[in-house]
């Protein structure tokens, strides 16, 4: 199967540049996973697919505030991405300018309450930054970083938080889990009164979710690895829903990502933590999932290839023109689908 078979247009101003007020506001396209059905209904309307029974499960990976903006001694503007914690206050990072950046030299961050160095220049270009910092490092970042959001978003971000689900929790992503930025506290409420019941994984996004697929055959990408876990109280329930007859929906591509990563050959579940690389698409056999919550994923995407494997790739490039037709609005901070 080829890259480019899972290409479709879309117009740049239906990528959704600002969340909207109100989180669960957002257009739902629901697609029948089978059948290819699409109806049109506004997130909210989530309830009347969900069944007493369910299990709906989420990332509660919360997004680091990960982005620096800071100066050299000199006076130079410098931009810093914190990438992966490698202990002893030393972080892997991708700076701009690289140029000005090089072994030994220093940045300032804010009024130098963090101050960081280069200790080494990696073979990707990256480099490791060690800071000097008082308190609690998480504490200083909440108060002079700023989010990491995507390329394609090009407006300043008002409210940090809008970047973050209701339910995040577990700090260590470079990128929100983006299908749960449509629940609202009110609303998982509901769905708890329903009968639903609610379940939590933590993968921590990596910035490799942005990479694009470069290789012609997509059998030929290779995946970035991510961390994920699974708590025993998870399995638990999973195992419950699945004894019970109810159906695991995931919120999101990385959910299903580490439930399939996770899920034992039987289909049951323990806790377990792993790194994984799991690539899905079309022609993989799902043994955790049943149903799936997602958002517009870009063009040529893994994420497309992940959610074409669950439905089919007619379904789901089908649904896509049909919401560039219907002008939704696209990506991280856009409209939602729910395929069950």
């Amino acid at each position: 199967m080829k890259t480019h078979d899972f290409w479709y247009d879309l117009p740049q101003e239906l990528i959704a540049q600002t969340p909207l007020q109100q989180r669960d506001s957002s257009r739902l396209l629901v697609l029948g996973r089978e059948s290819g059905e699409i109806t049109h209904r506004h997130f909210y309307d989530i309830l009347e697919y969900l069944k007493p029974g369910d299990c709906l499960v989420m990332n509660d990976s919360r997004v680091l505030p990960a982005r620096l903006l800071g100066h050299r001694p000199t006076g130079g503007a410098v931009e810093v991405l914190l990438l992966r914690d490698l202990g002893d206050k030393r972080w892997e990072c991708l700076v701009k300018p690289g140029r000005k950046m090089q072994l030994g030299h220093e940045v300032i961050f804010g009024n130098g309450e963090l101050r960081g160095r280069v200790v080494d220049v990696l073979d990707t270009g990256n480099r490791v930054v060690e800071f000097q910092y008082e308190g609690i490092f998480l504490e200083v970042l909440e108060s002079l970083g700023k989010m990491p959001l995507p390329p394609y978003i090009k407006e300043e971000l008002a409210d940090q938080e809008r970047y973050q689900t209701v339910y995040s929790k577990a700090v260590g992503s470079a990128a929100a889990p983006t299908a749960g930025l449509h629940f609202t506290t009110d609303l998982l409420e509901k769905i708890r009164e329903k009968g639903v019941t609610t379940a939590f994984v933590t993968l921590h996004v990596g910035l490799g979710t942005f990479r694009p697929v470069k290789a012609e055959d997509i059998t030929e990408h290779h995946m970035h690895s991510e961390l994920c876990m699974l708590s025993q109280e998870t399995a638990e329930i999973l195992n419950a829903t699945r004894k019970a007859g109810g159906r695991i929906i995931c919120v999101g591509t990385t959910s299903c990502r580490t439930l399939e990563s996770l899920v034992n050959e039987d289909g049951s579940f323990e806790a377990k933590a792993k790194w994984t690389e799991i690539f899905i698409y079309p022609g993989y056999r799902f043994k955790a999932m049943d149903g799936l919550v997602t958002n517009f994923h870009l063009p040529e995407s893994t994420l497309l290839m992940l959610v074409s494997a669950f439905s089919s790739r007619e379904n789901i490039m089908s649904a896509y023109r049909e919401a560039v037709n219907e002008r939704y609005r696209f990506f991280s901070f856009g409209d939602a689908m729910v395929i069950v």
